[in-house]
Order: C-alpha cells, then sequence, then structure tokens
C-alpha cells in the first residue's frame, strides 16, 4: 500500500487511481493515438461523398459542359466551329430568343405575383375558420393541386380551354359567349391563358406555407390590436404581413424561379405556340437542341437563363433576410 503523508489517514493511490474516471480525448488530439476530431472529420465526408459524386456528375458537370458548348457552333455530330461570345449576342439580338426571355418575366405575374396575393388572402380567412374540419378541407383543396403533375394539369387545361371546354361552356352559359374562343391557339390571350394554369398550380403552395406563417404568429398579437380598435384589414397590414415576411419571400423565390424556367405547363399546352406567342427560355433550350440541332445557341440561352435566375433571386433573398 501506498501512502501519502499529511494526509488524515494513509490513501491507496493506485486504488484511487482506479476509481477516477477518465476524462474523454479532447478535440484537437493529445499526446499519443489519432484525434478524435479528425477521424470524426474524415467519417462525415465520406457519409458525405456520394451526395457530393451525384452532384458533380449530374449538376457541376453539365453546368461546365454546357459553359463549354456555348462558344462554339455545334449540331452535335460533325466538328464544332469556336465563335466567342456570337452565341450570346444572338440572344439578345435574335427576335425569337429575346422574346422568350420577355415572355419568362410576363409570366412571373402569372405565377408570382397573383398566387401569392391570392394565397394571402386566402390564408387569412381560413384563419377566421374556427371549424377545425372546414379548416382541414380548405387545406385539402388549395393543396390538390400540388400532387397532380404540372403536365397533367396542363393536359386538363387544354382540354377546359378547348373551343367545346369547360371554360368557353361556362362564358356561354353566363352570356358571355362573344369572349368565348380558342384561347390556346389566339395570339393575344394564349401566354395569358398559359399564366392562369401556373397561378391555379402556385396559389396552393403559397397558401400552405402562409397559412404555417400564420399559425406561428402570436395570438395575443391581434388580441392586442382588436383591443386597440383595429379592423381586420388594420390587423392583417399591423400584425399578419410583418409576421409572414420569411414565408412570403420563400414564396416569391419559389414562384419567380418556376416562371422563369417554366417548361412544362407551356411545352405540354402550346409548345411554345401559335407562332412563338408563348415561347420561354426552357422550352426554346429544348427545341434549339433537339429540334433545330443548335447545340451551342441552346447552351448559351441556357446558361443565360441561368445568370438572369441568380440575379433576380438572390437580391429578393437578401431583402427578405433583413429584419
Amino acid at each position: 500500500m501506498t501512502t501519502v503523508d499529511g494526509l488524515t489517514g494513509p490513501v491507496d493511490v493506485g486504488d484511487a487511481m482506479a476509481r477516477t474516471p477518465r476524462r474523454p480525448w479532447r478535440r484537437g488530439g493529445g499526446s499519443g493515438g489519432r484525434p478524435l476530431g479528425r477521424r470524426a472529420r474524415w467519417s462525415g465526408w465520406l457519409f458525405a461523398l456520394p451526395a457530393l459524386v451525384m452532384y458533380a456528375v449530374f449538376e457541376l458537370y453539365p453546368i461546365v459542359t454546357a459553359v463549354q458548348y456555348s462558344f462554339f457552333d455545334w449540331d452535335g455530330i460533325s466538328a464544332s466551329t469556336p465563335v466567342g461570345v456570337g452565341n450570346y449576342v444572338r440572344v439578345f439580338t435574335e427576335p425569337q430568343l429575346l422574346a422568350s426571355i420577355i415572355h419568362s418575366f410576363v409570366l412571373i405575374l402569372f405565377f408570382t405575383v397573383l398566387p401569392v396575393l391570392l394565397a394571402l388572402v386566402v390564408a387569412s380567412i381560413v384563419r377566421e375558420i374556427r371549424s377545425k374540419v372546414a379548416g382541414g378541407v380548405a387545406r385539402t383543396l388549395m393543396f390538390l393541386p400540388q400532387i397532380i403533375p404540372g403536365a397533367a394539369s396542363a393536359i386538363a387545361w387544354t382540354w377546359m380551354y378547348s373551343p367545346d371546354g369547360a371554360v368557353n361552356q361556362l362564358l356561354r352559359a353566363l352570356g358571355l359567349g362573344s369572349l368565348a374562343k380558342a384561347w390556346l391557339g389566339d395570339f393575344t390571350w394564349a401566354l395569358p391563358a398559359v399564366g392562369v394554369i401556373g397561378t391555379w398550380l402556385a396559389t396552393g403552395l403559397c397558401t400552405l406555407l402562409l397559412m404555417a406563417g400564420i399559425g406561428k404568429i402570436d395570438p395575443s398579437l391581434y388580441e392586442a390590436a382588436s383591443l386597440d380598435g383595429a379592423g381586420r384589414i388594420q390587423q392583417f397590414r399591423a400584425v399578419t404581413l410583418p409576421g409572414l415576411r420569411q414565408e412570403i419571400g420563400v414564396c416569391i423565390t419559389i414562384t419567380i424561379i418556376a416562371a422563369l424556367a417554366s417548361f412544362d405547363v407551356v411545352f405540354m399546352s402550346t409548345q411554345g405556340g401559335p407562332g412563338y406567342a408563348t415561347q420561354v427560355p426552357g422550352v426554346q433550350v429544348y427545341q434549339l437542341a433537339f429540334t433545330e440541332n443548335r447545340i451551342g445557341q441552346s447552351s448559351a440561352l441556357a446558361v443565360v437563363l441561368s445568370v438572369i435566375v441568380l440575379a433576380v433571386i438572390l437580391p429578393i433573398q437578401r431583402f427578405f433576410r433583413e429584419r
């Protein structure tokens, strides 16, 4: 037995050391052995490796390839010819290509502005519904378009827009038969008709996001505003809108991307027609690459579209992140 002087009695040092719990290694290592933090860091990268490989193969590599192709005149088969920035110049000088970009910005009105405004109104109305059953039914009906693929929705709306479809039949039943027309075949009304499809698809998603945001707002804020004499509109402006800042930002971001990069709804309903009345960059990229065999021009338009999306979305994200 080993003793330590100066204590009230003899102490068994070996027994005390055996009963003393060992401290775990600190992150950053120590003397002897492999540092635990480094091993954990490498194991994290190993778990993320499959996702990183998939992202590099299916995202980064196609982006780099598209940028490379955009500087060449290539039909996909024969030898390519360098053209410098000629493809990018044509994007902004050819009326057909420039019109497709303008149409995508017009669709923002239908894919973003109208859905967000309608969702704000619907979400505020549903908040006032005290019945849980009625509120659940409203949520289900609003989310229904989200479980239907965009291509299927476009086909269904194409039937409704036909000369004998539901839209024209409703107009005739209301005594407005003079307004009936082949909506998707009209050069003036084809683009707004396609936009209405986007409005129908986006309103439900925006409504659900805003309803979830309203559920996080403290009810005492509405009670305090009501005690101060604020009406429903004033409560909406002073309580609901500030409380939904982040949710509105998410809705605007998602729907603007859907408008600028729209493909399925336009392709399945009009394929860019009549003429080029509903042509958008997504459909134009597809047709340039697989119909006209203009791979370089298609890649340049795709790169321009990506830059436009980032240029529009990044300021919006920053604005809604600011307090």
